[in-house]
């Protein structure tokens, strides 16, 4: 894992790209719903 006992660095990169996961599966299921609102309509 963290050779050099840099811990909180890693865990630093890891909640930021956790925070950008979860707003980018958000970003994905509203542009989803608004095709499908899209290609309904």
């Amino acid at each position: 894992m963290a050779g050099n006992g840099d811990i909180k660095a890693h865990v630093g990169t890891y909640d930021r790209m956790i925070g950008l996961m979860k707003y980018g599966a958000i970003a994905v299921a509203f542009v989803t719903a608004m095709v499908i609102w899209l290609i309904a309509g």
